[in-house]
């Protein structure tokens, strides 16, 4: 059999179970335990990679430190009110475009503290 059906297949059966038991609800439950998972799991490999690097990040000017640690929490707050509220259309362009400009900040930031001249 071809994997694709086989997959397509499986997935027909999940949803199949899931209309004839009526588990929407659960599924729904299970849902929002993974969002919160996947969230605690960001924050976890963002908090090992700081403490990796805070004696380096602890070195730098006020004024790098500041918007380093400005863009982090902007990206955040940014996941906490999508996560929060959702966003649909242009909202959603505006989610993204605050996360990759905190994302390009921090990387400037750390680029202009590693540039040897």
């Amino acid at each position: 059999m071809n994997p694709t059906l086989r997959g397509f297949l499986i997935i027909l059966a999940i949803v199949a179970v899931v209309v004839v038991l009526q588990l929407q609800a659960t599924l729904a439950a299970l849902l929002i335990v993974a969002r919160v998972a996947f969230l605690l799991a960001i924050a976890f490999f963002i908090y090992l990679m700081w403490r990796e690097r805070r004696t380096e990040i602890a070195s730098w000017p006020m004024r790098a430190r500041l918007v380093f640690y400005g863009a982090a929490l902007l990206a955040v707050a940014d996941l906490a009110v999508n996560w929060y509220g959702g966003a649909s259309g242009l909202q959603v362009l505006a989610f993204v475009g605050v996360l990759v400009l905190s994302g390009v900040a921090m990387w400037r930031t750390w680029r202009e503290q590693h540039h040897y001249a």
